[in-house]
């Protein structure tokens, strides 16, 4: 079976390595805010050139602490992109604001910046930018648009770690900005944990005491806050994953490669490679294609494991029907939804697997 995601690989293939950051950490008897968060910490500020990094619990906490840190609340509108997880619309609505959803660029998937300005009211406050797929969004557009009308801007860059416009990093355009490093994403660990980051020291400072109670200071709390921190065990094997990052990314861009060479000429709508501007990375692998519930069916007949980023869209989310949204209302990503395929890219696959599945694409589309 190829899988998508192969997390007992993983683990064989860094056993060791993984067993020394466990005993290093539980020799130490410190399990939270301890030497492996500061260290981790200093090397993601050192590689993204960011004066503070702030490891929390999860992406979606670090949206969420991000939001409450700009002052957002229920009086607030904040506007995203429809087509992103469930977790982006969860973190505002944590908030108490209103998100305004917008339709989709039909070739990157990311929010269609034409679409934003006539969405901005007087009580819009914030943009939430995801960059999907590991595929930038056109942030200078939307940047440009937040000084405009004096919004915030907050990229979400759960799926785009190292990803790059006009050869400067995502997640340093924003006033700040959210990672995961949820199990799936390109620095992933084993469990839940995400960061926050930006360049302003108030906000930095903020962030830091909102993810621990509101504290400045031991029993001091100024805010009211949360329990969101990064604990040493997520922490120290993050680290460990960063050094190979380098080698994991070029695995990932060789095995989109070998997808984008052996599909070419199929009726099917590939994903956009880097170019000038853009330097995207691979977190996923993502087809379009009318034919696509029954080449999955296809797939899986043939023990080739996919899936589906994203299946239903929000708007059509139960728990969101109160945004009162229709298809009609967002027609790119509802026709999108119907059709696209995430192809299996994890860099514990082989050359011989991602030909595999080429070679049982092409056969779909010959029968």
């Amino acid at each position: 079976m190829i899988l998508f995601n192969n997390f007992k690989k993983r683990y064989r293939l860094n056993k060791k390595e993984i067993i020394k950051v466990m005993d290093r950490i539980f020799s130490s008897g410190n399990f939270i805010l301890g030497k492996e968060l500061d260290k981790l910490e200093k090397k993601l500020s050192k590689l993204f050139n960011i004066k503070h990094v702030i490891g929390v619990s999860s992406g979606t906490d670090a949206l969420f602490l991000a939001l409450k840190a700009l002052g957002i609340t229920e009086k607030d509108e904040v506007i995203t992109t429809s087509h992103t997880a469930v977790p982006t619309i969860s973190a505002i609505r944590q908030t108490g604001a209103m998100p305004i959803l917008i339709d989709i660029n039909v070739d990157t998937y990311n929010i269609d910046v034409e679409l934003i300005e006539k969405k901005i009211t007087k009580k819009t406050k914030a943009i939430v930018l995801v960059h999907l797929y590991g595929y930038p969004a056109e942030i200078l557009k939307i940047k440009s648009l937040a000084k405009k009308y004096g919004l915030f801007l907050i990229e979400d860059v759960a799926q785009s770690f190292g990803a790059k416009y006009n050869n400067k990093f995502l997640g340093t355009f924003g006033d700040i900005s959210c990672f995961s490093f949820y199990p799936t994403k390109i620095l992933g660990t084993f469990g839940d944990a995400g960061a926050v980051v930006t360049n302003n020291k108030a906000l930095g400072d903020k962030l830091r005491a909102l993810r621990h109670y509101g504290e400045v200071g031991r029993n001091n709390s100024v805010y009211e806050g949360y329990n969101s921190r990064l604990d040493e065990v997520q922490a120290g094997l993050l680290s460990f994953g960063l050094t190979k990052l380098a080698r994991l990314n070029k695995e990932r861009n060789q095995l989109a490669k070998i997808y984008l060479n052996e599909l070419k000429g199929l009726p099917i709508k590939l994903p956009l490679s880097s170019s000038k501007k853009i330097k995207r990375v691979w977190h996923l692998f993502v087809i379009q294609t009318s034919k696509r519930d029954k080449l999955q069916q296809y797939l899986t007949k043939h023990n080739i494991q996919t899936g589906i980023h994203y299946p239903k869209p929000i708007h059509l989310q139960k728990c969101y029907n109160f945004l009162k949204l229709k298809n009609s209302d967002l027609p790119v990503v509802s026709k999108i939804s119907k059709e696209i395929l995430s192809l299996p890219l994890s860099p514990e696959l082989t050359v011989k697997e991602i030909k595999y599945v080429c070679l049982k694409i092409r056969e779909f589309y010959e029968k």
